[in-house]
């Protein structure tokens, strides 16, 4: 039971890590090379479709590693799990904190009622997702040094 909930929490984690990756590395650039009007809808649209999803995509993927933790503490890996688990906390926090309130703003934006700063508080929003790309890359891998 305690294999298959590993393998069911690198892939859940995997796939978030995934579609995180592809948000940072392939749709904000498409976005951002098309015209401001159709690329800031957009950012607005992917921020409320993600925002709505990812919340509980990545308290699922918390709890799917902190039950592994519990389960598997008396068996090797688990200093691994566990610091997984703190690079997602991390990444919830920094969620939360950093990411979260700029998306909040941005999802409600259109051409007519977007702030003039809106190109600078979407390149900031990247810059938090780019650091918080790399911490969950960090957490997945840790997860799959432990399956070993």
């Amino acid at each position: 039971m305690l294999n298959a909930l590993e393998v069911v929490t690198t892939v859940v984690v995997g796939v978030m890590v995934g579609v995180e990756f592809s948000v940072a590395f392939v749709m904000n650039p498409i976005l951002n090379a098309i015209p401001e009007d159709s690329g800031q809808l957009g950012h607005a649209h992917g921020g409320r479709m993600l925002g709505a999803v990812m919340p509980v995509w990545y308290i699922g993927s918390l709890v799917l590693v902190a039950v592994w933790a519990i389960a598997g503490w008396h068996h090797d890996g688990t200093g691994l799990v566990v610091t997984a688990a703190a690079l997602l906390i991390l990444s919830v926090v920094m969620s939360l904190l950093l990411l979260v309130p700029i998306n909040n703003r941005n999802k409600t934006w259109t051409p007519e009622n977007r702030p003039a700063d809106w190109k600078q508080q979407i390149h900031r929003w990247n810059r938090f997702h780019y650091v918080r790309v790399a911490v969950i890359i960090a957490a997945f891998t840790l997860l799959v040094a432990a399956l070993a």
